[in-house]
């Protein structure tokens, strides 16, 4: 599954892209399925999301980088087949 989110952060707009590792690195830290996810997204789910895929190096604590962010949008969401 890769999610392309849109996530403004500090009056500034990007766009990230997840990856399987992002997901794993998620089902992880919430105990939560990746199938999970066809029910709905939680803010929170997505925040994490976002952060890992786009801003965790220049930005290493979550909770303080959750502080300065305004928006968050889902753009496209897709199952990923690596074999294809």
């Amino acid at each position: 599954m890769k999610l392309h989110i849109k996530a403004t952060h500090d009056g500034v707009s990007r766009q990230v892209e997840t990856n399987l590792a992002i997901i794993v690195a998620w089902e992880r830290k919430y105990k939560k399925r990746a199938g999970d996810l066809a029910g709905g997204f939680a803010v929170e789910d997505l925040a994490f999301m976002a952060w890992s895929a786009g801003y965790k190096k220049e930005h290493p604590d979550f909770d303080k980088w959750l502080e300065q962010l305004e928006d968050l949008e889902v753009i496209d969401s897709r199952e990923s087949h690596p074999t294809e």
